[in-house]
Formats: C-alpha cells, sequence, structure tokens
C-alpha cells in the first residue's frame, strides 16, 4: 500500500493538534475526519496507537504522564483518586502500578481498558462529586481529587491502601506550607472517617 506523505494529513493534524493532539474514532468523526483518513493517518505513522481505540500525534513530545493521560481520555467522567492521586500531589513515595479511578456508582459499568493497569473504584452522590480539581497533564484537561479529598478518601479505604501508605501521606501533607485543615475534616465528615482522622492530625500538630 502507497503511504500517503505525512504533509498531507496537515489540515487533519492541525484539527487534532488543537484539541492536544489525543483523538478518539468518535472525536475523529466530529471533526470532520472521516474513518477511511483516519487510518491512512494510522498506517502513514501519523497517529500511534496509546491504548486500544485512543491514538496521538506521532511528532508531539513524548507524554510526561501516558497512563493518566490515557486513562482520564478513555473514562473522562472519571476522577483519578487514591494512590494515582497521591501521587499526583506528591503526598506518597509509592510509585503505582496501576491507575487507580473513581466513577460515580450506578452511572456506568466499570471500563474495560487494555492498558495501563487500571483499579476502578465506585463512589455515591457527594464522595463522587465533591473535591474534584481539574489540572491540565500534557496538555489534557484531567480531572483529580484534591490533596484533602485524597487523604479522606484514604483513611476510608486504608485497609485496601494499607495504613503505611496513609499516614505517610498525612505526614508529608502536613509539611505544605499550604494546606486546608478544615477542608480535610469536611471531606472526612463525608467519608465518615473523621473520628479516625482527627487523632492522627492532631497528634502531627
Amino acid at each position: 500500500m502507497v503511504r500517503r506523505p505525512r504533509q498531507v494529513f496537515a489540515k487533519e493534524r492541525d484539527a487534532i493538534r488543537s484539541r492536544g493532539g489525543l483523538v478518539r474514532m468518535s472525536d475523529a468523526l466530529r471533526l470532520g475526519i472521516s474513518r477511511k483518513t483516519f487510518y491512512a493517518m494510522r498506517d502513514a505513522g501519523v497517529l500511534e496507537q496509546l491504548s486500544r481505540g485512543l491514538f496521538r500525534l506521532r511528532d508531539l513530545p513524548p507524554l510526561g504522564s501516558p497512563d493518566l493521560v490515557t486513562v482520564a481520555t478513555r473514562v473522562p467522567e472519571g476522577v483519578i483518586c487514591l494512590v494515582s492521586a497521591l501521587s499526583f500531589h506528591e503526598l506518597t513515595t509509592q510509585v503505582p502500578h496501576e491507575v487507580d479511578i473513581a466513577i460515580e456508582r450506578g452511572k456506568k459499568n466499570s471500563p474495560r481498558i487494555d492498558y495501563p493497569p487500571v483499579r476502578v473504584f465506585k463512589f455515591s452522590g457527594s464522595a463522587f462529586r465533591q473535591g474534584i480539581e481539574v489540572h491540565k497533564i500534557d496538555g489534557i484537561p484531567i480531572h483529580i481529587y484534591s490533596a484533602e479529598k485524597t487523604i479522606a478518601d484514604s483513611f476510608k479505604f486504608r485497609n485496601k491502601l494499607g495504613m503505611d501508605v496513609v499516614l505517610e501521606a498525612l505526614r508529608l501533607w502536613r509539611r505544605r506550607p499550604r494546606r486546608d485543615v478544615e477542608s480535610l475534616l469536611q471531606h472526612a465528615r463525608h467519608c465518615r472517617v473523621e473520628r479516625v482522622v482527627r487523632p492522627y492530625l492532631e497528634a502531627l500538630q
């Protein structure tokens, strides 16, 4: 098969670049890129595959956080949480081997992602909606829970994460010059772990 020169796709590349350089087939169709052209771009090496159904312009600089970007793009209604959020906020020395993502209970089945490995947590109501921040990572807006919300969630899921991870996060958070104790306690109340959090918080003061 004869491959078209990359410059032939200049218009399509500009359209994809305008949305951060990541694209799925459904996105391409909304941008006016036909299926035939999309696959031709892939075959010509203009697009590289990051995960099933997710592609990126090959000529862009390497992603700094490819796992977070991939999962957030594949599950746009989800929120990065727990160990992945702790890592983003620099509140852990753990190296995440999976991407932790929260989805709202009852709204969507667990997403199927072949790569990277994902741990899905289902949060209910306000526990899902509160404390969400939007950060641009590699040019892509990603939903991540705030540091205070993440610590409260970590106490809630302490049996899954381990208390060593939870207490390390709390200690690192306490060293921050900018921290919101009231926000932490508010999120702890919503997670029903305020009585668990308070003694540890007071011991570090």
